[in-house]
């Protein structure tokens, strides 16, 4: 459960933009969305592979 705390003077918008961060970082929405369809183990590292490859390419661009 996510906890936010309304100190005093605080606006109502800086709350909920708290609220959002946490439940961001929480990952909950992601998971659900990966959940809502089976996907075959095989399936699901190849794309963890090609993200990696991607990420590797960027941070290739990056150093020259």
């Amino acid at each position: 459960m996510i906890i936010v705390n309304v100190k005093d003077n605080e606006s109502v918008d800086r709350a909920l933009k708290r609220f959002k961060k946490k439940f961001e970082r929480t990952g909950v929405l992601k998971e659900l969305r990966a959940r809502t369809f089976f996907e075959k183990p095989s399936v699901s590292k190849r794309k963890q592979k090609d993200r990696a490859k991607y990420k590797q390419s960027l941070f290739a661009k990056e150093n020259y």
